[in-house]
């Protein structure tokens, strides 16, 4: 059974594909729609309040037929954040929570929370730093307050949660550590909870798998030309699954997007 998740940087902009992106944005969502996959998360779908258009509606329709649909909105900022999950089976329950972050973080539709019989699955936006660590602060609130409602999941039953953690784990999470030691999502701090994390229970899947394994990432920023022709890439999504379920993963991967930067999706298969 497979599982993929992806920060598709716009919901927009691929249904539209107007532009050399968009086109290979959609064309990544076509080949995520072939794999029909059990459940797909998406983040920073960048949905106004009122939620999807008719075309995107009827776009994802026909990509996901049968599907059941999730959305959660931001509420503070209009075409910001925001999630999506489309499921093959219908879940037993829905959740939208809110963990008690600071500020406007419970109003920008970071979380989704499907039950099925033996498992939850959830996604997550985490929230970034900012580029001068104005929101770090924040930001460690909200890695304990997420951490502590996965917790409180994985006390009912397992949990496979993926996303946009905004972090790069270890030194070999990312091509250049030693000038980014205090960027946002290389900090001392975030990488701690992130720690924290695992610590609490989970296990980051694709490490488990290839724990030696460099040059391995899911995210290249837009603003550097060569960064995915030199793969000067960070791996800051990820899957990562209840210690007691990662048994039963028995794969991970990167899905190629190409000459497309930003982020890439992932992928996983539950036995």
């Amino acid at each position: 059974m497979k599982f993929i998740s992806w920060n598709i940087d716009s919901i927009n902009a691929a249904v539209e594909h107007k532009s050399e992106r968009g086109e290979m944005t959609w064309a990544t969502l076509q080949a995520i729609a072939a794999a029909k996959p059990a459940v797909l998360a998406i983040q920073e779908t960048k949905l106004k309040p009122a939620g999807l258009t008719k075309k995107q509606a009827a776009t994802f329709d026909d990509l996901f037929p049968g599907y059941y649909r999730y959305l959660n909105y931001s509420t503070e900022r209009m075409g910001y954040s925001g999630t999506m999950m489309l499921s093959q089976t219908e879940p037993i329950s829905v959740e939208t929570p809110i963990i008690g972050a600071p500020g406007t973080m419970d109003t920008e539709g970071r979380i989704i929370t499907l039950e099925f019989a033996d498992y939850y699955v959830t996604t997550v936006y985490t929230p970034n730093s900012g580029r001068d660590l104005d929101r770090l602060a924040d930001r460690e609130a909200w890695d304990v307050a997420f951490s502590t409602y996965l917790q409180a999941l994985d006390a009912k039953k397992p949990v496979i949660v993926s996303g946009d953690f905004n972090v790069a784990h270890q030194e070999i999470d990312l091509k250049n550590p030693k000038s980014n030691h205090r960027s946002a999502g290389f900090t001392d701090e975030e990488r701690a909870k992130f720690t924290d994390l695992l610590e609490a229970g989970f296990t980051d899947i694709f490490r488990t798998l290839n724990p030696a394994a460099t040059d391995v990432y899911t995210w290249w920023a837009q603003i550097v030309k060569t960064s995915k022709i030199n793969n000067s890439g960070w791996r800051i999504d990820y899957y990562l699954a209840s210690d007691r379920l990662t048994p039963q993963i028995t794969d991970f991967a990167v899905i190629d997007t190409g000459a497309r930067q930003d982020h890439a999706p992932i992928s996983i298969e539950l036995s």
